[in-house]
């Protein structure tokens, strides 16, 4: 018998599973569709470069044709692995800024202000740097600074500040906007992901019981009061009983789409699939936001790229040496947060992550020479997009709908120009005069807006941060409260980046952790 069975061993998982199980009293079921970490690709932060395509450890999700987009089918790598997506992810870590956390309270989800916010990011970190006001130095998630950089991304920096921006060496600190190097989840120059920070080091408790390759099919209810879990493992299925609560941990997609198998979301979408109804809620997989991210390539004259780097010898180097070199890399070394013409408060409205080598289709499409990217996404879109059901079998991936680019007002269109205008401004300065060839992406640098506008309807991507399908907020409608229990049912709460109200301002490793750091608080009643 288990207290809590944990579906979904990523970002938030691990969390829960770590601080639910400091009680020896408390007994723990975490279950993981994917497999252990295992990978050395996982731990080499370089390596992150040879796991987009690695179908062992990411769900490989696509999208259904985005109309606005060229009717272009997205892909969407989702971690599938212990550690889920921060497993596999850039390791930028990055907050966003008081406001986004100010806007999730005064929108319903009472308790999510900043400074109830900040305690749990703190607890969470251990920033090499040190604690301070803003930064925790004791937590289990390795903050650092890269051991390795480029000089492109130097370059980067150095243009920024030559096209009239500030400089930043801290986007967590008390300002967001400039140019500087990313922090990064590292321990030792290694990934410290979730499940590293969280997970491995208490995995021998006597308490807690991991089972990875569990394909979650149903969460079971009796009335309605989630009592147990239906999964299979390795072609055999089995039924678990939580006796006190089920938590739901899977993320973005699978969470909305395991809450509607299990009976739980738009009751007439339900039937259609043939679902018993257990409780209507409408706003099940509904207000899907994400980052929409359009790429500027160049090609570069010198061969200082990562485009040609012998993988055997940036391996050999990093763990020959200590975990330095290349190796240590988060790719996405540089990046800038910029407030446009068009910001409608003080907040940044575009964030960059400079990479010194040619991305195309997030690296899948490998193009000949050296070259750099710089990536931009707007990041307070207002469109909205969905998941739904492709049909009642777990095994069968959901439908994802993004929708982006379709706010009736056409601004985050109209963001996505600005994104690919400032991308071209900063790659004109003189910084990169010693580097600079022809341009790639877009062809030419002096595109209209309207050609502009072309260039990203075949070209953007995401930017890998979809949330919000699970909405918390204080209102009848939200799927669940700011306690993050689901609306209608009882002994049932999903904590993971599906219930944010809002994208915040930057990547949402770090605060999907924190929002697990205060669900553990919520749920043992250390926190109200």
């Amino acid at each position: 018998m288990y207290d809590y069975i944990i579906i979904g061993a990523g970002s938030a998982g691990c969390v829960l599973a770590n601080r639910l199980t400091e009680d020896p009293d408390c007994r723990v079921l975490l279950l993981e569709a994917g497999p252990r970490d295992w990978h050395p690709f996982i731990h080499m932060p370089a390596g992150l470069a040879k796991l987009v395509g690695k179908k062992g450890v990411n769900w490989n999700y696509d999208t259904a044709p985005e109309p606005h987009l060229n009717n272009r089918t997205m892909w969407w790598p989702r971690g599938k692995v212990l550690g889920g997506s921060s497993s596999i992810n850039a390791m930028c870590y990055i907050r966003g800024v008081p406001a986004d956390y100010n806007d999730w309270a005064k929108h319903g989800a009472t308790g999510w202000d900043w400074n109830n916010a900040l305690p749990y990011f703190k607890r969470s970190e251990h920033n090499e740097r040190g604690g301070d006001a803003l930064h925790g130095s004791h937590g289990p998630l390795y903050v650092s600074d890269l051991r390795y950089t480029n000089p492109l991304s130097r370059a980067f920096i150095d243009a920024g500040r030559q096209a009239g921006y500030a400089l930043n060496r801290d986007f967590n600190g008390p300002r967001q906007q400039g140019f500087g190097f990313y922090q990064v989840t590292q321990k030792d120059g290694a990934r410290c992901s979730s499940a590293v920070a969280y997970l491995h080091p208490v995995r021998e408790r006597h308490n807690l019981t991991i089972v990875t390759g569990a394909q979650a099919n149903h969460i079971t209810f009796d009335r309605q009061r989630a009592n147990g879990v239906t999964f299979r493992v390795g072609g055999k299925a089995f039924h678990q009983v939580a006796t006190r609560e089920v938590l739901l941990s899977g993320g973005a997609i699978n969470s909305p789409q395991l809450l509607m198998l299990s009976g739980i979301g738009p009751a007439a979408h339900l039937r259609r699939h043939g679902i018993d109804v257990v409780f209507d809620a409408p706003q099940v997989g509904e207000n899907l936001q994400d980052h929409l991210d359009i790429c500027t390539l160049q090609h570069s004259t010198q061969r200082v790229t990562y485009d040609r780097v012998s993988d055997a010898k940036i391996a050999f180097d990093y763990y020959l040496r200590g975990h330095s070199g290349p190796g240590s890399s988060n790719i996405a070394e540089a990046g800038a947060f910029v407030r446009s013409q068009y910001a409608p408060d003080e907040r940044a409205d575009i964030q960059f992550h400079f990479v010194p080598a040619m991305l195309d289709d997030h690296g899948r499409h490998r193009l000949v020479g050296d070259g750099y990217t710089a990536h931009a996404c707007f990041l307070r879109p207002r469109s909205r997009g969905r998941i739904l059901l492709a049909s009642a079998n777990a095994g069968d991936k959901a439908r994802i709908e993004a929708n982006y680019l379709s706010d009736p007002e056409g601004f985050d269109l109209k963001m996505m120009v600005e994104c690919a205008k400032v991308a071209r401004e900063v790659f004109a300065q003189k910084a990169f005069d010693a580097y600079r060839g022809e341009p790639i992406y877009p062809a030419r640098n002096d595109l209209s807006d309207g050609e502009l506008v072309e260039f990203i309807r075949a070209k953007a991507e995401t930017v890998y941060h979809p949330v919000g399908t699970c909405r918390m907020g204080s209102d009848d409608q939200s799927v669940v409260d700011p306690q993050l229990r689901v609306r209608g049912v009882e002994g049932l709460r999903v904590i993971d980046a599906s219930v944010m109200p809002t994208l915040i301002g930057g990547n949402t490793n770090a605060p999907t952790i924190m929002i697990a750091e205060r669900a553990a608080d919520l749920i043992t009643g250390r926190a109200a």
